[in-house]
């Protein structure tokens, strides 16, 4: 299986916590709750199994366990996993997809260097 470096993460939503509002930063965050809004990072991204995330998620490297409704944007590999239900577009570098994982969408390799902290329409 494919790992992500999360090292340079710095911030983590808890199973009970809902945010409503985009999510800013420049470090990486892990998500076990739930997110109304965007996510705009520079660094790596981790939706757990049991996390909800409606709105666009911009990152470095982004690791999909949960549901997301909205489109991802990734300066580096995406992993959709296994028990992940995705409904939104990929722009991303490097794509795995995990057996068992639900897409909806379409994915676009980026051939260009991107600002992750600028969000793709």
């Amino acid at each position: 299986m494919s790992s992500i470096n999360f090292k340079n993460v710095q911030t983590m939503i808890g199973p009970d916590a809902e945010i409503n509002g985009p999510i800013k930063l420049s470090q990486g965050i892990i998500i076990y709750g739930r997110v109304n809004g965007d996510i705009i990072t520079k660094g790596p991204v981790r939706i757990s199994k049991e996390a909800l995330v409606d709105g666009d998620i911009v990152g470095g490297d982004i690791r999909i366990g949960g549901t997301v409704i909205g489109n991802i944007n990734s300066s580096g590999q995406v992993i959709l996993g296994s028990k992940c239900v995705l409904k939104g577009n990929i722009v991303y570098k490097k794509l795995k997809i995990e057996d068992g994982a639900q897409f909806e969408g379409k994915c676009d390799l980026s051939l260009k260097k991107n600002n992750p902290m600028e969000k793709s329409a």
